[in-house]
């Protein structure tokens, strides 16, 4: 990975990690198809090379990742120890994160969960699925903000942290996330991609064990998705 000058939305910043506020469609790291333009060649170029090393060259400080074409926070470790000590509070599921993410179809209750175990797909590689095999424990919380005709607008908790998480469970309880191409029927096009966001993010910081939370605004896209279903 090289370092890029590309903006970042830098929501805190101290010597030893910083939260971003990564766009929809930035890729977090470089991989076969985008070998640059990355979240991870950003912050070599923001933090001069000052990144863990914990996760290569091609992921230096990445603790961890949401996909592409999700938006919001991610923390970024700029040191091991701070790395260590991130990694370690996901491990045990401590990390507060909240979604928001708009839904197909309408729910009778305010609030629940779904539980099941997910893994790799047979058939796509590229997908996961809920599955007995080879596969771990996922725990997905939702709660109703909004209902709309044919959507409802979630906030949605994760106990766990897999792959696609939120996005296999939504449709496996058959309210795909809307605008994803893989999980759903990838409508509005418009969207291009998921309409899901990482809104809060909430840790204790490795090195002065002080407990942190961060929030973010809505973004564009997802508030004139939210104006065109209002009605």
């Amino acid at each position: 990975a090289v370092p890029q000058d590309i903006p970042l939305d830098i929501v805190y910043e101290d010597d030893h990690l910083l939260v971003v506020n990564k766009p929809k469609g930035m890729v977090v790291h470089p991989a076969p198809g985008n070998p640059d333009g990355t979240l991870v060649n950003a912050l070599l170029w923001h933090c001069k090379g000052s990144l863990s090393g914990i996760g290569g060259e091609i992921r230096p400080g990445i603790v961890h990742r949401i996909d592409k074409d999700t938006s919001g926070l991610l923390v970024v470790a700029k040191d091991d120890a701070t790395h260590i000590g991130l990694s370690q509070q996901m491990a045990v599921h401590s990390v507060e994160r909240a979604y928001h993410t708009i839904v197909y179809g309408g729910f009778a209750q305010d609030e629940g969960f779904v539980e099941s175990h997910l893994g790799r797909s047979k058939t796509d590689r590229k997908k996961m699925c809920v599955t007995t095999e080879n596969s771990r424990e996922a725990v997905t919380h939702y709660l109703v903000l909004e209902r709309f005709p044919g959507y409802t607008h979630l906030r949605v908790r994760l106990e766990t942290g897999r792959t696609h998480q939120i996005r296999v469970h939504m449709a496996y309880i058959g309210h795909p996330v809307a605008g994803d191409p893989v999980y759903g029927n990838g409508k509005p096009a418009w969207l291009e991609g998921q309409c899901l966001h990482a809104k809060k993010i909430g840790f204790v910081h490795p090195r002065t064990g002080e407990y942190m939370e961060f929030d973010s605004e809505l973004p564009e896209y997802f508030q004139k998705f939210l104006k065109s279903i209002e009605g």
